[in-house]
């Protein structure tokens, strides 16, 4: 069992930037597909962005792209997602989630490990 903590989050304006940061407890972290899915009040929750084990192939939801950037860093068991020009319907707790497969995938139901999230709130 991965365990998986989310920071950076917080209140910013739009057009504002902010980097969320993802840690994971397993030192098998290159072994894991992670991701960024959000929730706000609501809704179901929405994929964001995913990103091979290497680390080397990425995936963005269309409302996001050209925005945010997911990144990986296998050393430090880490996954970051950094935003830009933040909108106000940018608004949600954010999670990271992981999957122990070679497949990237960019449905919620595929990742079995969690994160409890952390909250962007874009004001306008």
């Amino acid at each position: 069992q991965v365990q998986l903590v989310e920071t950076g989050g917080g209140v910013v304006q739009a057009g504002d930037s902010l980097t969320l940061s993802c840690v994971a407890s397993r030192h098998t972290f290159s072994s894991y597909v992670m991701c960024w899915v959000r929730q706000a009040p609501g809704d179901a929750r929405e994929f964001v962005a995913a990103i091979r084990r290497s680390g080397g192939g990425t995936y963005y939801a269309d409302s996001v792209k050209g925005r945010f950037t997911i990144s990986k860093d296998n050393a430090k068991n880490s996954v970051y997602l950094q935003m830009n020009a933040l909108r106000p319907e940018d608004t949600a707790v954010y999670y990271c989630a992981a999957n122990p497969t070679y497949t990237i995938t960019k449905y919620p139901a595929n990742y079995p490990h969690w994160g409890q999230g952390t909250q962007v709130t874009v004001s306008s």
